[in-house]
């Protein structure tokens, strides 16, 4: 084959698996542990890799739909042995696991003659680990491990442990401080696992975190937060209250208050004060949540699951969220108490029931979010949002 892939991570059915999540956005456009998918692999091949994804939001992310040299499944997280396998491929070829197509040889052309070129490949079978994102929950059940992992990149170079504030109570060897973050009167314990923290960020005062954490660039601890590992806080972010194992994907708020646990928060949320989620069931059970690709509750196979929120939505004031609910994206819950366990995009309302969310206030709302950020809603992502609106 030749020296110079060309990587491809395609979707396929797990587009519609990680939804409300991916409703915005390719699957490898999720962030887990410190990077996004696609930057984890990038890291591991020491190569660009491009995605394939959904028409709707093929022009946004420049999705790659000729054929490729390599195309590898979007939810799979890189490993080494993965990578050696990949870079070893032979020609016409589908590699397995337990039924699932980790990575295809060459990746063919997307159009109508794709399923009979693919049925001529020679099956083969990988029989080393592997971590796939099969369900939003994996996220923040990876989340750990994922740290972990993409810690092997971060260029321990730029990392110190030292003036970059007063009063703090550093626990354990494992915690990274990029130059130029803001820590005072704060205590960080990395006995559990790593802490990551990035040179824009802030943690305010009296704070208390427990690794596995990662606090990305530009994002803030609020004041007397107390947070249980594996948790990131990713990008443009205030998270406050008390968090435990929750991944936020980027520009969203959470800044006071509440408790939140085993959960993933889309971008451009925001949670009202004394907002509140279960992520345990009172009998102790298994979690049942809702799940796009089957259009029911299914199993979630953990004990442990509170929210899935997609990008835009909102609570107000003493919002509590049921163990294992999903909240599709563009959802305004207005209510305290309890709103239902599933609640779709573009919904507006709460406990006493729902009506549709008009599309332009909609979009009208999120032009005044995302300016306070400095960030431009362009009409490439409106024409996203209106595509799942319909």
């Amino acid at each position: 084959m030749s020296e110079t892939l060309k990587y491809v991570l395609f979707d396929g059915s797990y587009h519609q698996k990680l939804m409300p999540l991916t409703l915005t956005r390719p699957v490898s456009d999720l962030r887990v542990g410190i990077f996004k998918i696609h930057q984890k692999w990038s890291n591991f091949l020491k190569s660009d890799v491009s995605i394939r994804t959904k028409q709707y939001l093929a022009k946004k992310f420049n999705s790659f739909n000729e054929e490729a040299q390599i195309g590898i499944s979007a939810s799979l997280l890189p490993n080494q042995d993965l990578c050696d396998v990949i870079k070893d491929i032979k020609e016409n070829t589908i590699v397995m696991k337990n039924g699932k197509v980790l990575v295809i040889s060459p990746l063919p052309e997307d159009n109508s003659e794709m399923e009979s070129k693919l049925s001529k490949y020679k099956l083969i079978q990988y029989v080393g680990e592997i971590d796939i994102i099969e369900r939003p929950m994996d996220i923040f059940l990876l989340n750990g491990l994922e740290t972990q992992k993409d810690l092997e990149f971060i260029n321990k170079k730029n990392l110190k442990k030292s003036e970059y504030g007063i009063g703090n109570l550093l626990i354990g060897d494992n915690i990274y401080i990029e130059d130029g973050a803001k820590i005072n009167g704060s205590t960080l314990n990395s006995n559990d696992g790593p802490i990551f923290i990035h040179k824009s960020s802030e943690i305010m005062e009296g704070s208390n975190i427990r690794g596995p954490f990662v606090l990305m660039e530009e994002s803030i601890v609020k004041m007397g937060s107390k947070i249980y590992g594996p948790t990131t806080v990713g990008p443009h972010c205030k998270v406050g209250g008390e968090l435990s194992n929750v991944v936020f994907q980027g520009f969203s708020n959470k800044a006071h208050d509440g408790f939140i646990g085993n959960s993933v928060i889309g971008h451009w949320c925001n949670f009202g004060a004394d907002s509140n989620t279960s992520n345990l069931k009172n009998n102790y059970g298994i979690v049942k949540s809702w799940d796009y690709f089957s259009n029911e509750f299914e199993s979630t196979e953990t004990k442990y699951c509170g929210l899935i929120i997609g990008d835009h939505s909102k609570c107000g004031i003493n919002t509590m969220f049921n163990t294992g609910s999903v909240v599709g994206s563009f959802v305004n819950i207005f209510d305290s108490g309890f709103p239902p366990k599933f609640v779709p995009s573009f919904s507006w309302g709460g406990k006493s029931g729902f009506e549709t969310y008009k599309f332009d206030k909609a979009i009208e709302v999120a032009k005044i979010v995302m300016n306070r950020r400095g960030v431009e809603l362009d009409d490439q992502t409106i024409n996203i949002y209106k595509h799942f609106f319909k």
